[in-house]
């Protein structure tokens, strides 16, 4: 049991704190209302279930529409440790599960004593649930999105302050639940489309296939290690698969040239980055960092970059951190005017370029980085 001696009176029930309850929720609200993703906005609310019922565990499963199942966004308390649960944790409830067809239709939470006894929990006691409580999600449309759920492992009789502190949090939370589901499909649906961008060019542009994937996953790696936090690693993210996207308004005779570009075509090639900055500002949706990759990767610390020839701070840490991947991947890169280089020769060079190309601050943290990942095909394990 999860309840304190003092939420329980002398013939065991609970005894309902409603002004605790009431300021819990309220809590809960402005979480879920100030949560950019489902975990984030949900997770309060599942600890809650735990702390004050008899739960022992509570998880919040979310349609995924491409598997047909729902799949555990978020978790806290006990598990069971069955091989059945852990299939679950990894691939989902299959949407035709009884008690998801039974959410399908029920406008309000359902409670099981004991999973054993009801057709709706079928397989339930298998993976080690005793008893069960579940709350449906839905979107405006009234479709079902997900599911809250807590759990015991042994035969529980919900009582009834346990059943309205569930049906009042869960009902509350699974409206603003909807709103972060909703708000991450658009993400996912813009970040898929801007990615398509980034390959689109690389089609034409047949010298960095595989570039935009790889730059991508270096930079947000090494944003990981130097403690990003999740909004900062979307918008260097997004920065770098359209980073180059300027160069769609390249001619072709200067984007595909076999070799070195005299000072006109060079000039002409450096004005992608102007180019996509003007294209990146015209989708409203990205973020100021985004637009920092594309503006500032080709500044260089000592101010000899382009197009604006700012220095050292006064280039954005995106554009310092994205830089030094980006030459990476070019370096151990094949091109039509050079084959890949060795990592080792690609790190000296970067060390080479500290205080120069590179913030020396972030050179020594990047070759680290280097060290334990593997990247451009021309990179030495």
């Amino acid at each position: 049991m999860n309840l304190a001696p003092t939420d329980r009176g002398a013939d065991g029930t609970v005894v309902p704190d409603r002004e605790k309850d009431a300021r819990d929720l309220l809590n809960l609200t402005a979480l879920a209302l100030g949560a950019r993703d489902i975990a984030g906005g949900v997770t309060p609310t599942l600890e809650k279930l735990v702390r004050d019922t008899a739960a022992v565990g509570s998880a919040y499963f979310q349609a995924d529409r491409r598997l047909l199942a729902f799949r555990v966004r978020a978790a806290t308390g006990e598990m069971p440790q069955t091989p059945g649960m852990q299939a679950v944790a990894a691939h989902g409830l299959p949407g035709d599960t009884p008690l998801m067809v039974a959410l399908q239709g029920s406008a309000s939470p359902l409670f099981y004593d004991d999973t054993r006894l009801s057709p709706d929990t079928l397989g339930f006691p298998e993976l080690g649930v005793a008893s069960l409580a579940a709350a449906p999600v839905r979107d405006a449309q009234g479709q079902l999105l997900g599911a809250f759920l807590m759990h015991t492992f042994e035969a529980h009789v919900w009582q009834r302050e346990e059943a309205t502190l569930f049906s009042m949090i869960s009902s509350t939370i699974a409206a603003l639940a909807g709103r972060l589901v909703a708000e991450e499909e658009v993400r996912v649906t813009r970040e898929s489309a801007l990615r398509a961008l980034g390959l689109a060019l690389e089609a034409r542009d047949g010298e960095t296939q595989g570039h935009t994937d790889r730059v991508t996953s270096l930079a947000v790696r090494f944003a990981d290690r130097l403690g990003w936090t999740e909004q900062q690693r979307e918008a260097l993210r997004w920065g770098a698969y359209l980073h180059d996207i300027g160069k769609i308004a390249i001619p072709d005779a200067v984007l595909l040239k076999p070799g070195l570009l005299d000072p006109e075509e060079r000039a002409s090639m450096c004005s992608h980055v102007q180019a996509g900055v003007r294209f990146a500002q015209a989708l409203q949706f990205l973020p100021p960092g985004a637009l920092s990759v594309i503006q500032d990767h080709h500044e260089r610390w000592d101010g000899s970059g382009y197009p604006r020839r700012v220095a050292a701070q006064a280039i954005s840490l995106q554009g310092r951190l994205f830089a030094l991947c980006d030459v990476y991947d070019a370096l151990t890169s094949p091109r039509p005017y050079k084959a890949a280089w060795t990592h080792e020769r690609a790190i000296s060079e970067i060390r080479t370029q500290a205080g120069r190309q590179f913030d020396p601050a972030l050179v020594e943290p990047f070759v680290e980085l280097t060290e334990t990942v593997s990247t451009g095909p021309g990179q030495d394990a």
